[in-house]
């Protein structure tokens, strides 16, 4: 297999936690200016050029979750990472849908926004980004009470979004002290092998955080 992908990339590090939980093997196609004739392939198999993307005995898989599911179906490990169960399988999907449209989705919009020339940013866009932060870190921090992981006691599909996109979003929105439950459950996920592993290996990109990284995680 091969990953069109870049190490700090928030949907990228969703994908590799997938593959480093059960140590799956796979082949790096990294996107970064440097690297021409990866940037050639990635635009060729995916013209909209969004990573990451996964190149599996000649089937292009595009979108994070997907790719997560696809890996728990054709290349299953210890580690499952959507239950068996249909109906268990759909909660899962749904944490996994709350936690990009509504973690990951309003902190790339405030990321994003710093990138824009000044005559061009959305104060008001980004307010409601923030605001939509707040209201699902609240929320958040009510459904994970009495859990360990995002759907109960096993780590899966919904972690794997989670973890990228409450590292991120703490860094533009911080969870607020009264969030316990959701604080915890972030350095839980920070604890992980597979997160930490993606999270070292993004640490030289620091730098590149548009509103600035803070001096911590």
């Amino acid at each position: 297999m091969k990953l069109y992908a870049h190490p700090f990339s928030s949907y990228c590090q969703k994908a590799l936690i997938a593959l480093y939980e059960n140590d799956t093997p796979f082949e790096w196609g990294l996107l970064s200016p440097e690297n021409e004739p990866a940037l050639a392939e990635h635009a060729a198999l995916w013209p909209l050029r969004r990573m990451p993307v996964l190149v599996d005995a000649g089937r292009t898989v595009i979108e994070a979750s997907l790719i997560v599911e696809h890996l728990d179906l054709h290349h299953p490990g210890p580690v499952r990472l959507l239950p068996q169960d249909a109906r268990d399988a759909l909660a899962v999907r749904s944490l996994d849908r709350c936690f990009d449209n509504y973690v990951m989705t309003p902190m790339q919009k405030i990321v994003l926004d710093v990138l824009r020339p000044a005559e061009h940013r959305d104060p008001y866009g980004v307010a409601e980004a923030r605001r939509l932060l707040d209201a699902s870190y609240a929320w958040l921090d009510g459904r994970l009470a009495g859990r360990t992981w995002a759907a109960g006691d096993a780590f899966g599909l919904a972690d794997c979004a989670a973890a990228p996109s409450l590292f991120y979003a703490d860094w533009v929105q911080p969870i607020g002290a009264q969030h316990r439950e959701l604080r915890a459950y972030r350095q839980r996920l920070l604890a992980r092998p597979s997160f930490a592993r993606a999270v070292e290996e993004a640490r030289p990109y620091r730098t590149f955080f548009p509103p600035g990284a803070p001096d911590r995680d």
